[in-house]
């Protein structure tokens, strides 16, 4: 059976009004440019969480394929034009470049692909989040494959009892080290708790194969200035030796802090919400994420299913607010406020540069 790749990049071309949604319109036109040029595609689907557009996509080409990343640029771009002549808040803001060059990584959109055998049956859930960066799946990612409170099957399924091997990127240094659970779990807690430097790209079984894979890209240091949070996206198969749907979910009925919100400076609880819902206005916020469930059928995108329309997480949403009241009342204060060094992109080297002179030894 030859392999599928399930390929989802996403961007911010522009969004309406301010940072809260992507136009219809934009919606319509990668719709339309997938349809049209899009035949190296078996299928995909077209969505967006606040005022980020996703692409779904399934193909055979593998991963990092020229074709399919260029097709996605071409989607992009075209949005981005049209956004431009709406008048549309950071129209292009993550087009980075002018042209495309091989793959689009590097270039500002978001990336998370995988190429694996279609099991049986291959259930896979798209976990997409605004007002965000990378390391905000860290605490999921663990809990779905290394926490048994969270996940049973770690210690009742015999085809997870053995554990997960964890690949772990260090975003300002550009190494990786594969960590194995559940007996590195302590040594790797030591770095993926510093969400803002190292974050979960890849878990695979002990086998070697892939479970899920996030999106790594910072755009920050891309750039070399601030330009926006990063807005993640994780890819997650479930079933038959890996996490269950729910249990994939699961993590989420918890809100945790994340770095983004308000100018991606501060910390906030990411709030799990339907589609529908994923409209962040509140101190344009607070961060949201958002699932779609697929059932793969050679290819084919059986679904979506909007898992967090589920009554189930109201109360995790009743939990977000909350906690937004009260890290709100803090203000430019840390930890509401993110530390000075992830500050790195905004005011603080012009401030800090003006005022060197005027600080006195003790």
């Amino acid at each position: 059976m030859s392999k599928i790749t399930l390929t989802v990049i996403k961007a911010d071309v522009g969004g309406s009004v301010g940072h809260t949604d992507v136009h219809p319109e934009l919606l319509e036109i990668a719709k339309e440019h997938l349809k049209e040029k899009g035949k190296m595609l078996i299928d995909f689907c077209v969505t967006h969480v606040g005022d980020d557009l996703e692409l779904i996509m399934t193909h055979k080409g593998g991963v990092d394929n020229k074709e399919v990343h260029k097709l996605a640029w071409d989607a992009l771009w075209a949005c981005a034009q049209r956004a431009k002549e709406l008048k549309l808040y950071g129209a292009g803001q993550d087009l980075l470049k002018d042209s495309f060059s091989g793959n689009v990584k590097g270039l500002g959109p978001g990336v998370a692909e995988m190429e694996f055998e279609e099991r049986k049956s291959e259930p896979v859930i798209i976990f997409m989040a605004d007002k965000t960066e990378p390391g905000a799946w860290n605490l999921p990612l663990y809990k779905m494959f290394a926490d048994p409170f969270n996940t049973i099957g770690l210690v009742i399924d015999p085809s997870m009892h053995q554990g997960f091997k964890f690949e772990v990127y260090d975003m300002i240094g550009h190494k990786k080290i594969i960590f194995e659970t559940p007996q590195e779990i302590y040594d790797m807690l030591v770095f993926i708790g510093a969400t803002g430097r190292y974050c979960v790209r890849k878990v695979y079984t002990k086998n070697n194969e892939i479970a899920a894979v996030s999106s790594t890209q910072r755009m920050n240091f891309m750039a070399g200035k601030y330009i926006g949070k990063d807005d993640p996206v994780l890819i997650v198969r479930c079933q038959n030796g890996l996490p269950a749907v729910g249990e994939a979910l699961e993590p989420f009925a918890n809100p945790h802090l994340v770095a983004g919100w308000m100018r991606g400076s501060h910390n906030g609880p990411m709030i799990p919400v339907s589609i529908e819902d994923a409209v962040p206005t509140r101190f344009d916020g607070p961060p949201r994420v958002c699932a779609l469930g697929f059932q793969l059928a050679e290819g084919k995108l059986i679904g979506p299913q909007d898992f967090f329309k589920d009554v189930a997480f109201n109360n995790a949403r009743k939990k977000a607010l909350e906690i937004a009241d009260y890290i709100r009342s803090m203000g430019p204060f840390e930890p509401h406020r993110l530390h000075l060094e992830e500050l790195e992109y905004t005011t603080f080297p012009q401030v800090a540069e003006k005022l060197q002179g005027r600080w006195e030894e003790e």
